[in-house]
């Protein structure tokens, strides 16, 4: 069952990565290029010059983003299967497209909005170069704090749906996730490297294009992976029967 289902992990993960890679481009792409005009107008005011292309943004916004999405996404599909052949039939009553909706939503939450509402993705031209390695640092520590608090949640939710009843047992859960994942981004110092003049719609517009593109990567991933993954399910229990 295990290579059944990561097969279609894959090929949902691959679907997953082109939609979200289309998206990026589509979205992405105006205000990325803004923000690499800005910065090398600033570099130009200070008198420095523009450091060479290493890799030319025509390959890095056509065959390069594409072929970076559907490798993350492939990869993503891949583990996303393996946690939902750990997670079926232990989670309750969910049908294949039920719990895939679930495990997507809960990872989109877990390791995309929340630490992305602590630390939001930033273009080209906000933040210092000899920052990069505390910015990152914190970053990761949120996304692990943020997993941890998934993974506490979902530990908890048995116990407190047995109490308390399916619905309220299963908000209660929700509540101390975002209790815990609250806790740490309050406690975790914030970061504003945003440089005076940098046009507040570019910054918005890439890190809504930015957060956007992961949410088309899970949403597709959970969906089409449910799908694929019912109908997998529901024919190899009617072989047996």
């Amino acid at each position: 069952m295990v290579s059944g289902l990561l097969l279609r992990g894959l090929l949902a993960g691959l679907l997953a990565g082109l939609l979200a890679g289309g998206f990026s481009s589509f979205a992405g792409e105006p205000p990325l290029e803004r923000a690499i005009a800005f910065e090398s107008a600033a570099k130009l005011a200070e008198g420095r010059s523009p450091e060479p292309e290493i890799v030319s943004r025509s390959l890095q916004r056509g065959p390069g983003l594409l072929s970076a999405s559907l490798i993350f996404g492939a990869a993503l599909g891949g583990l996303f299967s393996l946690v939902f052949a750990l997670a079926y039939g232990r989670l309750g009553n969910f049908d294949p497209r039920g719990l895939s909706a679930l495990l997507a939503a809960a990872g989109f939450a877990a390791l995309v909005l929340v630490p992305e509402l602590k630390y939001p993705a930033n273009p080209p031209a906000i933040g210092a170069p000899d920052t990069i390695g505390p910015r990152t640092a914190l970053y990761f520590v949120m996304l692990a704090i943020s997993f941890l608090a998934v993974i506490f949640a979902v530990t908890l939710a048995p116990s407190l749906t047995a109490k308390l009843g399916t619905w309220n047992g299963s908000l209660a859960a929700a509540a101390a996730f975002m209790a815990v994942a609250g806790l740490a981004a309050f406690a975790l110092p914030p970061i504003d490297e945003i440089p005076p003049g940098f046009p507040a719609d570019v910054l918005w517009n890439f890190r809504m294009a930015s957060l956007g593109a992961r949410a088309v990567l899970w949403a597709t991933l959970g969906l089409a992976f449910g799908s694929l993954s019912q109908t997998y399910l529901l024919g190899a229990k009617a072989s047996r029967a």
